[in-house]
């Protein structure tokens, strides 16, 4: 293997002496260390070092200073009534404190004596403050801070008429006949109603006097709102989707529009735009089924003092009250029902501990009950009939109104017509 030897100029030895002699290791870097102090310097300096500091910490002598004055050796100054202390002499930037005039136990001598030369012109009594505006009248003059200074009540301000006062105008609309609660609402976000001049919000409340004004654009609104009649199936519901079941608007399609709708609507895809069932029926009931997008047609069959007949035909079968002897097989229901019992269910009932409205019950064969009811309350006919010892094993509405169920067919559906009214 070939070797490589490089020539050049040798480098000088590190220099392990310093300026004096000694001997020092080796450093890296160039100049000259700082000798290494010896053991007895080491402590010459370890004990100069410490007694400076002890000096420093020794306590100084304590100065001949003028004692203040105690407590009881001070002067006795006048009480006055209050305990408000009037605020010290001020004291100047840094320095000692200045009285705002000589002391009253001052030797009289001293303050009349001639001043000396290098001694501060004497100072120049000013005369008292005048506040300005105590003297013009615009404020009035302050009393004794000991003096007690009655506080008088200030009267409430007159509460204005605001959003928690009056009827809320969706309600107000309704008890006048001009919309429904929902449909109230709708005109007025859309900027329609008017109250007194002014446009009306959602949720305002109104006086008994307020000027209420409708936009005609509103009333063409309500004019193109639809009703729609169906003939509900069994397993439908009336409204919302519920455990599974669909509700019955899922009927209302061109291909189930009855053929023979009298109205002469023709179907289009904002009709099916917010409809509202006007009236429950039974997920096992069949028959007039009414969804309206006209709040005045829903206020009408379902309001609070809604007196709409609705009639039904009710098929039954007589199965005797708890207790009572079982019914004779293929009695007729119309035979086995006494005659108290029949009038029972046209008045006499309570459901839920209400009493219920007369109503209208006879038979319509001799299997087949009719009811005529005034008010619509939770599976009503069906409770109606186990308190007398009957069973509905099918219920038909046929009529709401003066709109009859007709010819309707099952599953179909039919506007209301222009001239129709309940």
């Amino acid at each position: 293997m070939a070797t490589i030897t490089l020539k050049g100029k040798p480098k000088p030895a590190a220099k392990t002496r310093n300026a004096d002699g000694e001997r020092r290791a080796p450093l890296r870097g160039k100049g000259v260390s700082k000798p290494r102090p010896t053991l007895a310097k080491a402590q010459a300096e370890r004990e100069e070092r410490a007694a400076r500091r002890e000096q420093a910490e020794r306590p100084e002598p304590a100065r001949d200073r003028e004692r203040p004055p105690r407590r009881d050796e001070r002067d006795a100054r006048p009480k006055t009534g209050s305990a408000f202390k009037p605020a010290g002499p001020a004291r100047g930037p840094g320095g000692p404190r200045r009285d705002a005039g000589p002391r009253d136990d001052a030797p009289r001598a001293r303050r009349d004596a001639p001043p000396r030369p290098g001694d501060e012109p004497p100072r120049t009594e000013r005369p008292p403050r005048v506040d300005q505006r105590r003297a013009t009248g615009l404020r009035p003059p302050e009393r004794e801070f000991h003096e007690a200074v009655p506080r008088t009540p200030r009267p409430a301000p007159r509460r204005q008429a605001g959003a928690e006062d009056g009827e809320r105008l969706s309600k107000r609309m309704s008890e006048l006949k001009l919309a429904s609660r929902r449909e109230a609402d709708e005109w007025i976000a859309n900027g329609w109603v008017r109250v007194d001049g002014e446009v009306a919000v959602l949720g305002q409340r109104v006086q008994p006097g307020a000027r209420i004004e409708v936009d005609p654009a509103a009333r063409e609104a309500q004019s193109l709102a639809v009703t729609v009649l169906i003939n509900k199936p069994i397993g439908y519901v009336s409204g919302q989707a519920e455990d599974g079941y669909e509700p019955a608007a899922v009927l209302i399609t061109p291909e189930n529009h009855w053929k023979d709708d009298p109205s002469g609507i023709k179907p289009q895809p904002g009709h099916r735009r917010s409809l509202a069932p006007a009236g429950r029926l039974d997920i096992d009931s069949t028959g007039l089924l009414v969804l309206t997008q006209d709040g005045r047609i829903a206020k009408a069959l379902i309001g609070e003092h809604s007196d709409i007949e609705k009639e039904y035909l009710v098929r039954v079968e007589y199965v005797g009250r708890p207790g009572a002897e079982p019914a004779p097989e293929g009695a007729l229901p119309s035979q086995l029902l006494p005659e108290q019992d029949l009038a029972l269910l046209n008045h006499g009932l309570m459901l839920d501990e209400v009493q219920l409205q007369p109503a209208k019950v006879s038979w319509q064969n001799e299997q087949q009950l009719r009811f005529v009811l005034r008010e619509g309350r939770k599976r009503q006919i069906r409770r109606m009939c186990e308190l007398v010892g009957l069973k509905v094993v099918g219920l038909k509405r046929v009529r709401i109104g003066r709109i009859p169920l007709g010819h309707l067919p099952l599953g179909q559906w039919r506007y209301l017509a222009p001239w129709e009214r309940f």
